[in-house]
């Protein structure tokens, strides 16, 4: 029989800008993190073949995605559209994005102070990406952008849009 994971606020192992709560250590099915999105962060979309995500904003604002676009999948995916008529979305605190696998998806924080939300990821092991992702960052001088990308691929993440920090946000 295994104990349950009990965390007081804050709690958890940090990893880049998120602190991972529950992850492969303590689940097969999923990873959970509470992430901090610093404004002008934007994730790029990208999409899992495996994966399923869910974001749920607790503070601040995100401009969301998790649709498939209408057209080429590149440019700014703010501008995106889906054959439904779906747009980026814009979510405080409360707002829910589920990501099924296969679906392009992003976030983007607008503001000009950080977001905070719960990230969860089936199955576990998003952490051990995000370790690898730090230890290559680590490594000094400027990003090794093939390493970088073969780190994504193992790990199934196929990055449609560029990863980009633009620090003052708006």
């Amino acid at each position: 029989m295994t104990d349950g994971l009990l965390l007081p606020p804050g709690g958890g192992r940090r990893i880049q800008a998120m602190t991972l709560k529950s992850g492969a250590g303590q689940s097969a099915i999923w990873s959970a993190f509470e992430a901090e999105v610093a404004p002008g962060f934007d994730v790029g979309a990208h999409r899992h073949q495996q994966a399923e995500e869910v974001f749920y904003v607790l503070e601040g604002e995100l401009d969301l995605l998790a649709f498939h676009p209408t057209g080429n999948a590149g440019g700014d995916w703010r501008t995106w559209e889906s054959q439904t008529g779906a747009t980026v979305f814009r979510g405080g605190p409360g707002s829910f994005m589920f990501v099924p696998a296969g679906c392009p998806h992003a976030f983007f924080n607008p503001g000009r102070e950080t977001a905070r939300m719960l990230f969860l990821v089936s199955p576990a092991g998003h952490e051990l990406y995000l370790q690898e992702l730090t230890d290559l960052l680590a490594a000094g001088g400027p990003p090794d952008q093939a390493a970088i990308a073969a780190l994504r691929s193992r790990h199934d993440i196929h990055q449609l849009t560029p990863l980009t920090n633009h620090p003052t946000g708006g």
